[in-house]
């Protein structure tokens, strides 16, 4: 990756994040933390990987994109609306009545969603469904997903898990969103997930673990997912990341999961996220 892709993709990560902020602080709700730790995943997707077109979101030949954890719709719903696929000012309006931007990611209502997600585990079991069905129907398109290790305690993502592999789906690739933390506290501490690569590899999935806020570890790990092709095994990305990456004092606070700033500490999170974008233009 060049020094130049390198910091085109920051200054739309450091965007991205200053959309989460001015999103869940106008509703008043939402999940900033997690949002944040997933931003540099989804900002390389939609930047370098994804075969999306905003003008023809439906186009049946369409990479699909599925954010299991929809909780964290804000991160996704920035990288729309930087792309083009809606007005990005209307994330302003995110969870209000009328908005086609709520809480979770609704296909219904919203341009570039490929599945209404919220109920954790049934988003990447779908994403599943998604690739079996190209692979039956011989399309060409790839599906990718985001989970949250907090999700992954839930019994049903286990199944997809084993579904995707006695399928032979080598057309997707999931990233978890591996931070450490969920609504409770520390995973280790609500429901530990023991040695989640020996776990995943032992449901049949090529996995590789990269630091998730490296742009170059994230184009390495889906350099390995095109490598994989054809293996006849789905693909596994374990993203070590930081809830709240982006914010200070937001970064690897639990209590972020699903709280909304207040004015002061919306200022707070606006200066040093503008300070950043400011620092990448120049």
């Amino acid at each position: 990756m060049t020094p130049e892709d390198k910091k085109s993709l920051e200054l739309f990560s450091a965007r991205m994040r200053r959309w989460v902020i001015e999103g869940v602080y106008n509703a008043k709700s939402g999940h900033p933390g997690g949002s944040l730790s997933c931003t540099d995943i989804i900002c390389y997707l939609y930047n370098k990987v994804l075969n999306v077109d905003p003008k023809n979101p439906s186009d049946p030949d369409r990479d699909r994109f599925v954010l299991s954890k929809g909780h964290c719709a804000p991160a996704l719903y920035s990288a729309l609306g930087l792309k083009g696929f809606f007005d990005v000012n209307e994330i302003k309006n995110l969870r209000k009545i009328g908005s086609f931007l709520q809480g979770h990611p609704c296909k219904a209502i919203t341009p570039g969603i490929d599945m209404s997600t919220g109920s954790l585990g049934q988003g990447i079991s779908t994403a599943v469904g998604m690739a079996l069905a190209g692979k039956v129907d011989k399309r060409s398109y790839r599906v990718f997903s985001i989970l949250g290790d907090g999700e992954m305690q839930e019994g049903e993502v286990w199944e997809a898990l084993m579904s995707a592999a006695h399928y032979k789906l080598d057309n997707i690739c999931a990233f978890l969103d591996n931070n450490g933390l969920q609504i409770d506290g520390k995973v280790d501490d609500v429901m530990s997930l023991g040695d989640i690569e020996a776990k995943v590899k032992a449901f049949g999935w090529e996995t590789v673990v990269i630091d998730g806020h490296n742009f170059d570890e994230i184009e390495g790990a889906l350099k390995a997912f095109e490598a994989n092709k054809g293996s006849g095994k789905p693909f596994f990305v374990i993203a070590k990341t930081h809830k709240g990456k982006g914010v200070s004092f937001m970064t690897d606070d639990p209590g972020w999961h699903g709280c909304a700033p207040k004015e002061e500490q919306y200022n707070i999170a606006v200066e040093e996220l503008d300070a950043k974008i400011a620092e990448l233009e120049g």
